[in-house]
């Protein structure tokens, strides 16, 4: 694993460790400190960035900060590294396009953590969309709310925004997922209301047109108090002409609330850390391009982008007409 930067990193270290035909062997980062902690913690040696590329590691998680994962992905490329990235894949288009296009240059796979996908009430309504129990999509509503996370995330130069960025991208890879289409035009109303301080926003809202005519609305803001647990808060509502059907991503959940901890969702069922991974294992084994590829990644980024730009402009815009 290339960096905890990302706290997704801890949950992913544990899947690792009971993976089969997988083991967690190395962690680098280039905070000294950190990577000695989290090496020890989960077994694991504890080496430079420089250490890991020279390394016979088949395949690296990247989960340092969102500006970075170019940089970071590229070179496990360059080293003959198959990659998982933390979602965002990148921060920019241009970016997105270095690291996909160094992926297949060097003949590596490069994955999107875009685990919602992997969630079983996700998975569930995926295949009513597919199997045409909803008939014809009219419209979906959805959502991805948490926590203002802080640290980083807040800081524009490492995160390249704020909730827009962080929550956004889960939910518009979702869609594409759901609707088998692609977004053509993004409208965005994006602000910092909950948090003055910030130097990122804090809340927007999205809609998105796809070429199959369905309307989406996604509403990705950091708005739950600070008591709230920080991540599990996912809502996908589709419209159809035969059914509606509206889901919990993370409905299987234990809410504790303890006396001096932060309340926390306890997920019981299938892990989506651990599908994800072990689909990713299971592809590098076998040779294959993981399920969830970088171009996925590139995709819901475009949309990210596309808000951002829409708000600044107050009009739709196309993800397709923004240049690198």
């Amino acid at each position: 694993m290339l960096s905890f930067a990302h706290m997704h990193a801890l949950s992913y270290a544990d899947v690792l460790g009971e993976t089969p035909d997988a083991q967690l062997v190395v962690i680098a980062d280039e905070n000294p400190a950190s990577c000695r902690e989290m090496a020890a913690r989960f077994g694991a040696e504890a080496w430079t960035i420089e250490q890991l590329l020279n390394s016979d590691v088949e395949a690296i998680v990247v989960c340092s900060e969102n500006t970075r994962h170019a940089d970071h992905v590229v070179a496990c490329a360059q080293a003959g590294k198959h990659v998982l990235c933390e979602k965002p894949l990148a921060t920019t288009i241009a970016d997105g396009e270095r690291m996909i296009e160094a992926c297949a240059r060097a003949g590596v796979f490069l994955s999107t953590a875009f685990v919602c996908r992997y969630l079983p009430p996700i998975r569930r309504a995926w295949e009513m969309c597919r199997g045409g129990e909803l008939g014809e999509i009219f419209a979906v509503k959805a959502t991805n709310h948490g926590t203002m996370p802080g640290g980083w995330f807040a800081q524009k130069s490492l995160a390249g925004g704020g909730a827009v960025v962080d929550h956004t991208v889960h939910v518009a890879d979702l869609l594409r997922w759901f609707l088998d289409s692609e977004p053509v035009s993004v409208y965005a109303e994006i602000d910092r209301l909950i948090h003055a301080d910030l130097e990122v926003d804090d809340c927007g809202m999205l809609t998105i047109e796809f070429e199959n005519g369905v309307f989406a609305t996604i509403d990705p803001s950091w708005s739950r108090p600070g008591g709230y647990p920080f991540w599990g808060d996912v809502t996908v509502t589709l419209v159809g002409s035969d059914a509606t059907v509206a889901v919990d991503g993370f409905g299987q959940v234990l809410t504790v609330h303890g006396r001096d901890a932060p309340s926390q969702w306890v997920h019981w069922g299938s892990s989506c850390d651990a599908l994800m991974i072990g689909d990713f294992v299971a592809a590098i084994e076998k040779g294959q391009q993981p399920p969830i590829t970088g171009q996925d990644g590139l995709r819901a980024t475009q949309v990210v982008l596309a808000a951002y730009a829409s708000a600044e402009a107050a009009q739709p815009l196309k993800p397709a007409d923004l240049r690198p």
